[in-house]
């Protein structure tokens, strides 16, 4: 089996200082990855400031032989998403990957959570997300090729208490990468989303003591994946918890069509429309939005059809 490696790629990952960040950047990098190390070393909150960490991950990189930068802007501002991205060009002259990992966290019952605390999640997660793709995007579709991996999270998909500020950012991701696929698909730009469970900072707290292994060690390749060239698929999810690699999609019944509907016609027929046998599976990469269209107009023209008859 060949070796999968990164030689003359040049991947920008923030949120490396620690955690899954930093174990993306040592895999990549060992691979031969030029990597710009993005921290701008934050607490979990978002608060505070600390070159340390970016600069030890530097350090760590360049033992192994390998080259590095440290970045510390914050992802949280347009201006601080550009400086980030530049500062891949001016230091290796491209930007081949691009990796949003940085994330916060600040817990608090939905009925409790002030604004600044949810929008101080958003900023990091949703809008850093967007900050740091918006310059690298069009940089890629000029070069004809790019690899995007942004993190999403279970608590994304499925929700977790006390955390609507998380689950909002990570649900909007999802939604950001599946354009960022859509339109990078013919111009050789890839997106993907890891939905990474590794015991990091953000775990700090919680009762992990019957938690199976879960190192950042254990994402890491699946992310290497979604950075490589040879990587086959965009728009997609792929989670890694504790070893177990598997596919996240959405997915909806085929449902039931009636041409006009009352609130009690929607009561008697719940069961039916929320039947999973036949359910639709539509991937955003090529055409799932027209697709979903499509195959509803289409249930609409034959039940009108057949109500003609």
């Amino acid at each position: 089996m060949t070796e999968r490696r990164f030689d003359d790629r040049v991947a920008v990952i923030t949120g490396a200082g620690r955690g899954l960040g930093r174990a993306y950047a040592l895999l990549l990098a060992s691979k031969g990855a030029r990597v710009v190390v993005n921290d701008p070393g934050f607490g979990v909150a978002g608060v505070g400031a600390d070159a340390g960490p970016a600069e030890d991950v530097v350090r760590e990189i360049k033992a192994l032989g390998a080259d590095a930068v440290a970045s510390t802007e914050s992802v949280t501002s347009p201006e601080g998403g550009e400086a980030i991205v530049q500062s891949a060009l001016d230091n290796f002259g491209r930007i081949d990957i691009l990796i949003h990992n940085a994330g916060n966290n600040r817990y608090s019952p939905l009925a409790q959570m002030s604004h600044e605390d949810f929008k101080a999640v958003i900023d990091v997660h949703l809008m850093g997300a967007f900050n740091v793709v918006r310059p690298a995007f069009p940089l890629m579709c000029e070069a004809g090729y790019g690899r995007i991996v942004l993190t999403s999270s279970i608590g994304g998909i499925y929700g977790n208490s006390n955390v609507a500020n998380y689950g909002s950012a990570k649900a909007g991701i999802i939604g950001l990468s599946n354009v960022t696929a859509l339109e990078g698909a013919p111009r050789g730009v890839k997106s993907n989303v890891i939905v990474p469970g590794a015991l990091t900072r953000l775990a700090d707290g919680l009762d992990t003591s019957q938690y199976p292994p879960m190192g950042p060690e254990l994402v890491a390749p699946v992310v290497g994946w979604l950075s490589h060239e040879s990587c086959t698929v965009t728009g997609e999810l792929l989670v890694s918890v504790a070893g177990r690699v598997a596919r996240a999609f959405m997915a909806e019944t085929v449902g039931v069509y009636q041409p006009e509907w009352t609130i009690d016609d929607v009561g008697e027929q719940i069961d039916a429309i929320r039947d999973p046998v036949g359910q639709w599976t539509l991937p955003p990469v090529p055409s799932g939005f027209i697709d979903h269209l499509g195959r509803s107009f289409e249930m609409a023209s034959k039940g009108a059809a057949e109500a003609g008859k």
